[in-house]
């Protein structure tokens, strides 16, 4: 508590001590930035991660402004430790690789099944505990032991030296596949236990889009709405809210599409400000106005160019939504291979996301949930998609990247899925009118949407680095405020390798 005390002193020097110190809950804070900001006036909570204090996975249920923690799941028996475990196994970085493990699921196939449920007791009600003479991570500074490797025929790959196997997909194919069934046995043991037709989800695990189309899919709650910043930042947003409406018993007043503003709670910098600065930096732009701006960034994206967008403020969580977005043409068979290898400087199996307007969301894909905060992923629609050959189905797992699998392949996955986030006019007006632009133009109401950063960078945050990351890439055109700037009219000096200033993610 002194330690505390003192770094608040240090950052106000008028900081009284006697002030009273607020705390909550690592799992209660989730479980609040899921709800009170939801548009729900009752909701059974479900939270899901690596541990808070010592809770893995707890249910909750909340009404009005009153939300109460009814079960927990204790560490070491965690869901979000179990993939952590064989994000490590596959090579990736844990607290960081798990959506790389997701997306290399689609290319293999859950034949470890049986065999990842050896490390887990899982109820019928999707409780579970995990059988730690596996795992190393409650008392070593691994994740996993030798007991796992043998029980696989596999040590971990070491992503230095070792490519990517079929093996290494068909694992994160059963540990996924593994993650959804006991998130739908879960959710399905919530409503049947309490009866409410609204479910929330936070904690790192609902950032598994994957998994939570399933639960959508399955239609076991009328309602799911997911914090966007699902992880650990969301839980200072839900420690606040959970001060406010608990402690001090503050009145709720629901606001019937979210009180999330569309995620875009981050910084903002005035026309004047980012003109300012891209002097400062030597950078050579346009000015345009805003029916322009729109019409030639369209035409830009029509033509295959890559796109960085810099607009309003910056997005709160992990998901560019069209504030510090890369956005490109979905129908373009190179752009997916283009934007991983020569922009975000990742590997080439991973998938992008499409911005599709919310009218059109089901002419396009098999779902038709409004998806703002790009949580759910669902299929393709049939008439959108192309069928692979036979010949073609046998092709090792990345070699099908080169297939062309729909009307809009850059966005379209190998099992022909998508990770959707649906743009509505009154949170983005001005990512909507560049997207119904871009629709007019080709028919097509979907942009591939990634975000502006490079692996292993964080989201760029000011203009400065959004040009610093727009020089240090194959980016076409910057696109921040009402400026453009063109690649090929900027200073080659100002010309940066901008992928070795950050450690590898």
């Amino acid at each position: 508590k002194n330690f505390l005390f003192n770094e608040l002193k240090k950052h106000d020097e008028k900081y009284n001590s006697d002030v009273n110190i607020f705390f909550s809950d690592h799992h209660l804070s989730h479980a609040a930035s899921a709800f009170f900001p939801s548009p729900f006036n009752e909701a059974v909570v479900l939270t899901a991660d690596g541990v808070g204090e010592w809770a893995t996975t707890t249910v909750a249920v909340g009404k009005d402004n009153e939300l109460e923690v009814k079960k927990e799941i204790h560490f070491p028996h965690s869901l979000g430790l179990l993939y952590s475990a064989f994000t490590y196994y596959t090579g990736f970085k844990v607290n960081s690789g798990e959506y790389k493990l997701m997306g290399l699921a689609p290319y293999g196939n859950p034949i470890y099944e049986d065999k990842v449920k050896k490390l887990i007791d899982i109820k019928e009600d999707g409780t579970f505990r995990l059988n730690q003479k596996y795992f190393n991570y409650a008392t070593g500074l691994t994740m996993t032991n030798d007991y796992f490797h043998n029980l696989f025929g596999q040590k971990p790959r070491n992503s230095k030296n070792e490519r990517l196997t079929q093996f290494h997909m068909d694992i994160a194919s059963s540990i996924q596949k593994v993650t959804e069934d006991i998130m739908i046995k879960l959710a399905k043991a919530i409503r049947k236990e309490y009866g409410i037709n609204n479910l929330c989800l936070a904690g790192g695990v609902a950032l598994n889009c994957v998994a939570n189309g399933k639960i959508l899919k399955e239609k076991i709650f009328d309602n799911i709405w997911i914090q966007p910043a699902a992880g650990d930042a969301g839980g200072s947003l839900g420690a606040a809210l959970a001060l406010w409406y608990i402690d001090q018993g503050n009145e709720r007043i629901i606001n019937p599409n979210d009180d999330m503003a569309g995620s875009y709670l981050g910084t903002e910098f005035s026309q004047d400000e980012i003109e300012d600065e891209l002097k400062s930096i030597g950078a050579n732009y346009e000015v345009e106005n805003y029916e322009d701006l729109i019409e030639k960034t369209s035409d830009y994206l029509s033509k295959e160019k890559a796109i960085a967008w810099f607009q309003g403020r910056m997005e709160f969580g992990p998901r560019a939504l069209g504030g510090r977005s890369i956005l490109g043409d979905p129908r373009s068979g190179k752009m997916q291979k283009n934007l991983n290898l020569k922009v975000k400087y990742r590997e080439s199996f991973r998938p992008f996301a499409p911005s599709v307007l919310k009218e059109d969301l089901s002419n396009w894909f098999d779902m038709n949930v409004d998806s703002p905060y790009m949580l759910f992923v669902a299929d393709i629609n049939l008439d959108k998609q192309i069928e692979m050959t036979n010949d073609q189905k046998k092709l090792f797992g990345i070699d099908k990247l080169n297939i062309k699998r729909s009307e809009i392949p850059a966005v379209t996955h190998v099992d022909y899925s998508a990770r959707i986030q649906t743009v509505s006019k009154n949170t983005n007006n001005r990512y909507y009118d560049l997207i119904s632009k871009f629709k007019e133009k080709t028919g097509c109401p979907v942009l591939v949407n990634t975000s502006f950063n490079v692996r292993g960078e964080p989201i760029v945050n000011t203009p400065t680095d959004a040009f610093n990351c727009f020089m240090g890439t194959e980016l076409d055109f910057l696109v921040i405020g009402n400026c453009v700037l063109d690649k090929t009219k900027q200073d080659s000096k100002l010309k940066k390798d901008y992928t070795k200033e950050f450690e590898l993610d």
